[in-house]
């Protein structure tokens, strides 16, 4: 996600305002859904999608480092986000687009539950660490690399468009099976709205754990 001012080149940019809708959803989730199940076409009783490796059990706690996304050629430091004095996420500094905020409000990668990953799509003169988020497909591998050297695996289930009228944050953030590890991976979407300087939507990648490990030259 974006959020700054729009350049005079005509880059798109996200204004404060749709970082202020990401945070009424995770204010509302972190207070009143979490918990709340919320079906996926093909699962039934916590069983993953048909082609989909089976979810892995949930791990020990540990912060994540850095996220690994293949299919996009994203590498990128993890840094740690938290609520501004306006009750607004701190997204990820504008000077260094290619980092990832982890919402430490949200679970742990890799824990139960469901972790947030956010990041810019663009700046004022080029993509960002998120540009290709929309692009990603169920079966896609997203590895996060957490503090004590594990690596967390996780396995994309769905990508989806959520328009800020009528944001619903139990749809974007809410647990899909209870009791597994989920990861959200959020940026911006839908169209850039010059008038009001902001995008229309946030693009919301969908995973789960199926894999565990540990970084090369880490002992087990």
């Amino acid at each position: 996600m974006s959020g700054e001012p729009k350049g005079s080149g005509g880059s798109r940019l996200l204004t404060f305002a749709a970082w202020s809708v990401l945070v009424l959803g995770l204010w509302l989730w972190g207070r009143e859904i979490t918990g709340v199940s919320i079906p996926v076409p093909g699962q039934a009783g916590g069983q993953a999608a048909p082609g989909l490796p089976a979810a892995h059990t949930p791990m020990e706690p540990a912060a994540p480092a850095r996220v690994d996304v293949p299919s996009m050629g994203v590498q990128a430091p993890v840094i740690t986000r938290d609520l501004d004095a306006r009750g607004a996420i701190e997204p990820p500094p504008y000077g260094n687009p290619g980092t990832v905020g982890w919402w430490r409000g949200g679970a742990q990668p890799g824990t139960a539950g469901t972790a947030l990953l956010v990041g810019h799509v663009d700046t004022q003169s080029k993509p960002a660490v998120f540009y290709g988020l929309s692009s990603a497909k169920p079966g896609d591998k997203v590895r996060v690399v957490r503090a004590d050297g594990s690596v967390a695996e996780f396995t994309v289930e769905d990508v989806r468009v959520h328009e800020r009228a009528g944001f619903d944050p139990a749809k974007a953030y809410g647990p899909r099976v209870r009791g597994r590890a989920e990861l959200r991976l959020v940026t911006c979407g839908g169209t850039y709205d010059k008038a009001a300087k902001q995008y229309t939507a946030n693009v919301v990648v969908s995973a789960y754990l199926t894999g565990v490990g540990v970084r090369p030259g880490t002992a087990a």
